[in-house]
């Protein structure tokens, strides 16, 4: 055998430490150790490291580790190739998971996921703290280290950045990850129950809404933005980029990727416009720019905050997406329209699977009544509560 010393002394050549152990030596003193074993009567060779990187002592124990796989039967080599495999699988790191798991899921998300709103929970909470870790090596701690700053006082943004995230682990899982796929479960468990509770968008009383209405009289864009909001009960996003070129008549045809949670390319949402809506629509066309109805003031369109900043200066804790409430409740309150043809003016979709299947209308002549009903009560210049049937 061998010693370390005779290693290092020797000249150019090959030597044996026994045991199949060999160390092929080079001029310049360096070299590279070899393990020669049989496997079902073929001879192979295995590297085992350079030579003095690898000691002596460093290469009888490699080799001592793959003589035991050779004796069992099985191939070294392939048995190293295939390890070193699964290593580089389990190396990915969760930005990585993450970003190709947003990748794959473009396709189902509004506008191709531009707008950032699923990604941005993974990115803003979850992988400045986890996004270097390999995606095998986060467990529930990990997880639970991670939200716990939240989990309470921003419950559902927290909500949503553990279910992104389990997203990825099953992902991470589809492409052969040695991922544990329960671990965002556990992590829940560890947490406990959220004690936040989330609160509904704060909206005026349906009674109130007229007298609102009538106060946004000086003409500016923001004021008119907020007053066709109101008249259409149509969400933010939509409204601010309407255009000019979508208006045929009395029905605005909203593109269906504007639509929130409508994935269907070929579902574009009809809203019937009232007198009141087209009188607005009137006022505001001449502050249009770019086909544009609501243009902001140096490019685009106004913001989704000009309209909550406006309510803002005027003191109200009200939101603009609560006029949609509004709008709710006095159909509830104050007419007898059915619920389908209601939740059809908020753009839901309302009935079971069958249901839809066999529904061929969007009650675009019954909404066009609701809305004139609606916009005229708003309109009127006082403020009386008329129950209409």
């Amino acid at each position: 055998m061998l010693t370390a010393q005779a290693v290092k002394a020797a000249s150019a050549g090959k030597f044996s430490d026994g045991g199949g152990l060999w160390i092929f030596k080079n001029d310049d003193g360096g070299g590279k150790w070899v393990l020669r074993v049989h496997v079902h009567g073929r001879r192979r060779e295995m590297g085992l490291g350079a030579y003095p990187r690898v000691s002596l002592k460093e290469a009888r124990l490699e080799a001592d580790k793959w003589r035991r796989v050779s004796q069992q039967g099985k191939d070294p080599i392939k048995q190293r190739q295939a390890a070193q495999r699964a290593a580089e699988r389990n190396m990915h790191l969760l930005t990585d998971i993450a970003l190709d798991a947003f990748e794959s899921r473009k396709a189902e998300l509004k506008g191709d996921g531009k707008a950032g709103r699923w990604f941005s929970p993974l990115e803003l909470h979850i992988l400045p703290k986890l996004g270097k870790l390999p995606v095998s090596e986060i467990d529930q701690r990990d997880i639970r280290d991670t939200l716990a700053p939240i989990w309470h006082v921003k419950a559902e943004t927290a909500r949503k950045a553990m279910n992104r995230l389990g997203i990825c682990i099953k992902h991470a899982a589809a492409l052969g990850l040695d991922v544990d796929i329960q671990a965002v479960e556990k992590a829940k468990a560890l947490l406990g129950k959220q004690r936040h509770k989330t609160e509904n968008t704060p909206a005026l009383h349906w009674q109130d809404v007229p007298a609102f209405y009538q106060s946004l009289d000086q003409g500016t864009v923001t004021e008119l933005a907020l007053r066709l909001l109101i008249l259409t009960a149509v969400r933010s996003k939509p409204l601010r980029f309407m255009n000019l070129d979508q208006i045929e008549g009395d029905v605005w045809t909203i593109p269906a990727e504007a639509m929130k949670g409508r994935k269907d390319a070929t579902s574009d949402f009809r809203v019937p416009l009232s007198t009141e809506a087209l009188a607005v629509i009137e006022q505001a066309k001449p502050f249009a720019r770019d086909g544009f109805l609501f243009a902001g003031v140096k490019r685009g369109v106004i913001s989704d905050a000009t309209m909550a900043r406006y309510m803002d200066r005027r003191g109200m804790a009200e939101r603009p997406h609560g006029f949609r409430s509004s709008f709710r409740d006095w159909t509830a309150e104050a007419t007898n329209t059915p619920r389908e043809v209601a939740e059809t003016c908020l753009g839901h979709v309302s009935g079971g699977a069958v249901e839809l299947a066999y529904r061929r209308t969007d009650y675009l002549e019954q909404r066009r009544v609701l809305m004139e009903r609606w916009g005229h009560l708003l309109g009127a210049k006082r403020s009386k509560v008329i129950q209409i049937g």
